[in-house]
């Protein structure tokens, strides 16, 4: 059987073609795998499955992700983080050239999800980084992530007891009942700019879509790498919801929608 396996032209730029082509033919991929981001395990002849391929300093890690998960991407980190993360990512170790080596990002995750706020549900979406994210500029090992969004007008939460205010100028994007990005204001003016855009239109339940159309406007959640994971349920989710805010790492804002 085919493997449905996904690797991006930027993946295929890095490992080369003659390794590309011997990851989709079959040869070195693991027909099972543990997902390199929600941790649960995956079959890429059962599901769509990305190759994600983490670069440090001197050496690269390509791992595999269900597709739903994370798309085919790049990850930068440092050589530190890449040996940390050797111990909890199947994959096998790439040798790479120095020039090819850019400075490390973080891969923001999106889940999306209904939540239950003064008896009514209301549609969310759930974002948590891969790693820390660090200032543009800033030196150190830091994660500012939260005081990032801060700044832009998310508001910090202790617990969920009610639908957070609106932030104008936000919005998330559906079209053709997909999800396809979360827009934030462009920095001159003009027409806003994405924060975060879908490698591929992520699919959303009927219910989270007819939420999102009686309330015209989408809860967005955001918490530092660690604080929420990948839960497969929605009252799992709320549950690692309450604990984020508790424990003083969630902040929220309520995005208007744009499109159907």
């Amino acid at each position: 059987m085919p493997r449905m396996l996904d690797v991006s032209d930027e993946v295929r730029a890095e490992i080369g073609d003659e390794e590309a082509d011997r990851l989709l033919a079959g040869d070195n991929t693991p027909g099972s795998y543990d997902c390199t981001s929600c941790r649960t395990p995956g079959d890429s002849e059962r599901e769509r499955t990305s190759t994600v391929l983490f670069i440090g300093d001197e050496t690269a890690v390509l791992a595999f992700a269900h597709s739903t998960c994370l798309p085919s991407q790049v990850v930068q980190v440092t050589e530190e983080q890449l040996r940390g993360a050797v111990k909890s990512i199947s994959g096998d170790t790439v040798d790479l050239e120095p020039e090819k080596v850019v400075p490390e990002q973080a891969v923001l995750g999106v889940t999306s999800g209904l939540v239950l706020l003064a008896g009514e549900l209301h549609p969310a979406l759930v974002v948590e980084p891969t790693g820390p994210i660090v200032r543009p500029g800033a030196t150190g090992a830091g994660d500012d992530f939260l005081p990032l969004l801060i700044e832009q007008g998310f508001m910090p939460l202790t617990e969920l007891d009610g639908v957070p205010s609106v932030l104008h100028g936000w919005s998330v994007l559906l079209a053709m009942g997909q999800l396809h990005a979360v827009l934030q204001p462009a920095a001159g003016g003009g027409q806003p700019v994405a924060w975060w855009q879908a490698h591929q239109p992520l699919q959303v339940t009927e219910s989270w879509r007819a939420a999102a159309n009686k309330h015209q406007q989408v809860l967005m959640f955001a918490a530092p790498v660690g604080s929420i994971g990948r839960q497969p349920r929605e009252d799992l989710l709320r549950d690692a919801l309450d604990k984020a805010a508790a424990n003083g790492k969630l902040v929220a804002a309520a995005l208007p929608l744009a499109g159907t």
